[in-house]
């Protein structure tokens, strides 16, 4: 008796799984790469309520990043300001900008403004803003250069990959205390002299670094490293307690 189907049909079933394993794996490895914080949060710009230009209040008028977020560096959670605190200088400038309606109706009302959060730890991850920023973690290095944008938007991934390549290596993002707020800071601006002088140099490094031109992030991250004694945590308790 002749064959119903023809013989080619006897690898079809083989065929098939094979396309399947690699959609699969396609699908997967595009999302482990696509659908992560680099490519669904970086960039991303919520309009607000209330323009409000960093750069201009922050880099013309030369306002200090602590004016407004003043629980930075005493809380866990740093805070965004109340309408009291944008009215102690908009009763005065710029007082009858239309764009300030919202401010004036909430100082009226007693309402707070409706602002869209950006920057917001989702709730099974721990992370103390104090601890960061009094051990030379600028803000720069989470929010990046906010003091030159005139609308915030999402600079860093805030992914766990990206908190661990810090804590694993602070050295690369520590700075001196004093310049936790610049933004604009470098580590070509350090001086050696003044910052050996502060802060020392580490002990296994031979040269004094003293006299040196200029001091690399790295000689100045390890100084302050072993001066701080900073060891973050790499573990999964750090973090997700």
């Amino acid at each position: 008796m002749a064959n119903f189907f023809p013989r080619w049909t006897n690898w079809v079933p083989i065929k098939l799984v094979l396309c399947g394993v690699v959609l699969v794996c396609g699908l997967t490895g595009a999302t482990w790469y696509y659908v992560t914080p680099k490519y669904t949060k970086v960039r991303y710009q919520p309009i607000q309520p209330v323009p409000f230009p960093h750069d201009i209040h922050v880099t013309q008028l030369g306002m200090d990043c602590r004016y407004c977020h003043s629980f930075v560096e005493v809380a866990a959670q740093s805070n965004v300001p109340n309408t009291q605190l944008c009215m102690n200088c908009h009763t005065q400038v710029q007082k009858d900008n239309p764009k300030l309606e919202p401010v004036r109706e909430s100082w009226k009302t007693g309402n707070p403004i409706d602002w869209v959060w950006i920057h917001r730890t989702v709730d099974y991850v721990y992370y103390n803003h104090s601890a960061h920023v009094n051990r030379g973690v600028s803000c720069f290095s989470c929010h990046g250069p906010v003091n030159h944008m005139p609308v915030v938007y999402m600079a860093k991934p805030h992914s766990m990959a990206w908190c661990l390549e810090c804590h694993r290596h602070p050295e690369n993002f520590l700075r001196p205390q004093e310049q936790v707020f610049n933004l604009d800071w470098k580590p070509d601006d350090v001086k050696p002299a003044e910052f050996v002088a502060k802060y020392g140099q580490p002990s296994d490094t031979r040269d004094d670094l003293s006299k040196r031109k200029k001091l690399t992030q790295a000689e100045i991250g390890e100084t302050l490293k072993e001066r701080w004694n900073i060891t973050p945590p790499t573990n999964c308790q750090g973090c997700h307690r």
